[in-house]
């Protein structure tokens, strides 16, 4: 019997698409702990219809979701309270990016999750590769199909294990067309739409980067012999330069991902004028903090009248390697104001520094960013 005081595992089954298969994986690794002896109690799995993953209910203790008294019993939200009174070895936990309706405690799934690993409980999960945070914008320009509801990277790149449930374009595309993933008369729609092979391979293609950069990612991490030697960063430094615009969102996942192909680590910064930015770029900032942290990097808020020194002082003082400046598409005589100069002094400063002006709204295709390796290749840079 573990003891209370040691953390459970987790364990996520990384999906390439819906349908691919992560429940049916999630599944039929509890089966198999199960037979193997292990308790394990089924803690939130939805089924979305289908036979084949209902089927595979079958034998396995399911914990009631929330009961009638509680907001969450019409939408099956796990019942975290009762799994954790329950106290089995391992829990499965279907859609780790979930939304729990207001009012049931947390306000996600992942949350919930924590807290059973917290206290001593195995983990095994599914999470789609369009729910993370710093994909969620790149897999809606895939599929034309927002999200919706995302988890923060370092969530899921914190897993003991991650797997890809992998499916080819056609494969998946034949699942559809014979009812076992969506009811037969809606099979057609689906197939025209996002489920078309060229958006299903580059999903295909977006996980498997992501993955291999996250594995790289925490390599460099466990590096032991720290963050400088002799003056050099053993790792990738991305800092990002925000205005307060409309646009920083979209440059703080680029330079997320800039960040992740390379292992390194991300840091977001917004440098304002003494008086603070005004009340609407706050608000944005806020957000932009959040999704920041979210994705698993660092915020900084500076004031200064030097907005170009104040960034250059901070990308050295912070040892960043790479920075990313955002560009608006503008007239000949919007290219006389200020904010220019600002990012001219910027690169004309960035000695010894990797710069990347990101152009919005953004014109390179959606995996531009992501060039597939070439043989015993390094994976191609292309900022905007």
């Amino acid at each position: 019997m573990r003891l209370p005081a040691t953390r459970g595992r987790l364990r996520v089954y990384l999906g390439v698409a819906p349908g691919a298969g992560a429940t049916c994986a999630l599944l039929s690794e509890g089966h198999r702990r199960a037979e193997q002896g292990a308790d394990v109690v089924v803690a939130g799995v939805r089924t979305s219809g289908r036979p084949v993953t209902a089927g595979m209910l079958a034998g396995l203790e399911i914990v009631p979701p929330a009961t009638a008294e509680s907001p969450g019993a019409a939408t099956g939200d796990m019942d975290l309270g009762a799994v954790l009174a329950r106290r089995p070895e391992v829990a499965l936990v279907d859609e780790l990016a979930h939304s729990n309706v207001p009012g049931l405690g947390y306000a996600c799934r992942w949350q919930d999750v924590a807290e059973l690993l917290a206290s001593g409980i195995d983990v095994i999960t599914t999470v789609g590769i369009g729910h993370l945070d710093s994909l969620a914008d790149i897999a809606e320009k895939i599929t034309g199909v927002p999200a919706g509801e995302t988890v923060p990277d370092p969530v899921v790149r914190a897993a003991d294990e991650i797997e890809l449930v992998d499916v080819t374009p056609e494969a998946l595309r034949d699942r559809i067309a014979r009812g076992q993933v969506y009811p037969r008369e809606h099979a057609e729609a689906a197939l025209s739409g996002a489920f078309r092979v060229g958006p299903l391979a580059a999903l295909r293609e977006l996980a498997l980067l992501w993955l291999a950069a996250s594995l790289t990612q925490n390599r460099q991490r466990s590096r032991p012999d720290g963050d400088v030697v002799e003056g050099r960063p053993t790792r990738e430094r991305v800092m990002v330069a925000l205005t307060g615009g409309p646009e920083g969102q979209a440059l703080i996942r680029r330079a997320a991902r800039i960040a992740a192909r390379s292992g390194g680590d991300l840091l977001a910064v917004h440098v304002a004028r003494p008086g603070g930015p005004a009340d609407a770029a706050a608000i944005a900032l806020a957000a932009q903090r959040r999704l920041t942290e979210s994705i698993g990097g660092t915020y900084h808020q500076l004031a200064d009248l030097d907005i170009p020194d104040a960034l250059l002082t901070l990308a050295r003082t912070e040892n960043a390697t790479q920075l990313v400046l955002g560009r608006r598409n503008r007239t000949r005589l919007g290219a006389l104001r200020p904010r220019t100069r600002i990012r001219s002094r910027v690169i004309r400063g960035s000695s010894g520094t990797d710069v990347h002006i990101i152009t919005h709204p953004a014109k390179l295709s959606p995996l531009a960013e992501w060039q597939i390796p070439r043989p015993f290749g390094a994976l191609a840079r292309i900022s905007g």
